[in-house]
């Protein structure tokens, strides 16, 4: 990571001298060989890396012979052509193609509060994208929105601006719970936001946390049919859990978090759930999202569906496969540290390649999370061996999956202990 990292910073500096010494804007180029594996070798000295004058050949016997205690999944490079533009009194701008001539399809601002961002810099950004790769016919642009952060005019300039989707943390229509939540915005506030939102979007989904403190069954039925009345075309309905390491999980530890209602109620409430949403024709398309036909979130299908996905803001994440190898990016999560080391070209930390078995898993707990299922012959393929036998079996036996032979997907039944299912096939 560090010799590619000399790329950029030794690209940047060229440009620099230049405008330094001219007083003109200036570009710089530069390219290497990058191995991850190998700390970014051969980098920046790509073409001496063997040394002296040897060339070429010897360029590529050195690089084999270090790749030669490597295992086979980090035996991955890829070709890195670095520009950067410099200009007087303006920072230094530096622009890498690695996936150049692939389609987006989709956008998301999330995390934090993005309806806070100024819409002119979302709109920058959208742009931006645009003049990087190819959109899909059927872009689909959401930016996440707090219910007390919406405005009618803000909302205006997002769509202006290219958004073409909203999904709103709403999180109960109940005042008492939603303080119990943590949350600063009252259901009167909610409704507004929405109506705001609806106003503006064609396409706008909210999302509710049930099996909550003190909430019955018939609670939650009522508080589902409202929310349903709302709904345009999508919704998130999560069931309340509780993790160690959260304020949720620390009130739960010493006592403080009561009324929590027992597995067989949360289990009535989840077929409820399923029972009125289907029924209102917006069933389940993942364990927790439902939606009307066509109107999925394309967004996080790309996660579940194990595609592509590239993250760039504080502390994203992103799986993106460069030269046939599956990659895992990692945006530095501190918004200081994050932008001073996209000044310097990027705001990743090291890149790390992901090994076949991990490709494999990965896959698997996504896949098993929709109702298309998890494709056999593709999980075969990453992991190098075929899911276990007895496991299907005996999940099939006790109804918590449907095995079609080349498909298998998880029953409303398994969906309601999920982590268990997916933990018979995990692979170590």
């Amino acid at each position: 990571q560090e010799l590619f990292d000399a790329i950029l910073t030794g690209n940047a500096k060229k440009a620099e001298e230049v405008t330094r010494s001219t007083g003109l804007a200036a570009l710089a180029d530069d390219s290497g060989l990058v191995v991850d594996a190998l700390g970014g070798a051969p980098g920046v000295f790509s073409a001496r890396y063997a040394g002296g004058d040897g060339g070429d050949a010897a360029n590529n016997a050195k690089l084999l012979t270090e790749m030669t205690n490597l295992i086979k999944e980090e035996r991955a490079a890829r070709f890195v052509c670095v520009i950067a533009l410099a200009r007087e009194g303006r920072p230094t701008r530096l622009f890498r193609g690695e996936t150049k001539g692939r389609i987006l399809s989709t956008i998301f601002f999330g995390g934090g509060t993005p309806s806070l961002m100024d819409p002119d810099t979302v709109a920058d950004i959208i742009e931006t994208a645009r003049r990087l790769w190819r959109m899909s016919n059927d872009m689909e642009i959401t930016l996440e929105a707090n219910p007390s952060s919406v405005e009618a005019g803000r909302f205006a300039a997002y769509r202006a601006g290219g958004v073409n989707r909203i999904s709103m943390g709403i999180q109960a229509l109940n005042d008492i719970d939603l303080k119990r939540l943590g949350r600063i915005h009252s259901v009167d506030e909610a409704r507004s936001a929405f109506d705001i939102a609806r106003s503006a979007f064609d396409r706008v989904s909210f999302d509710l946390i049930y099996a909550r403190q003190d909430q019955t069954l018939p609670d939650w039925e009522a508080e589902l049919k409202q929310a349903l009345s709302m709904a345009i075309d999508h919704l998130s309905l999560y069931q309340l859990t509780i993790e160690d390491d959260t304020a949720f999980g620390d009130r739960y530890a010493v006592g403080k978090l009561r009324g929590l209602p027992s597995d067989d109620l949360s289990a009535d409430m989840y077929h409820a759930t399923q029972d009125i949403c289907g029924a209102q024709g917006m069933p389940s398309y993942e364990v927790s999202n439902h939606a009307l036909p066509g109107s999925e979130s394309r967004h996080n299908l790309i996660y579940w569906r194990y595609g592509d996905y590239i993250g760039i803001g504080p502390g994203a994440h992103g799986r993106v496969t460069l030269n046939r190898q599956r990659t895992a990016t990692e945006c530095w999560s501190n918004p200081q540290k994050w932008l001073d080391a996209v000044a310097q070209g990027s705001g990743e930390k090291p890149r790390s390649a992901i090994c076949q078995t991990d490709q494999a898993n990965e896959y698997l707990m996504m896949a098993l999370r929709v109702t298309d299922g998890l494709d056999v012959d593709r999980y075969t393929a990453l992991a190098g061996q075929p899911l276990d036998q007895e496991a299907r079996l005996n999940l099939a036996d006790l109804g918590m999956i449907k095995d079609a032979g080349s498909k298998l997907t998880v029953t409303n039944q398994g969906f309601m202990v999920l982590n268990a299912v997916i933990k018979e096939f995990l692979t170590a």
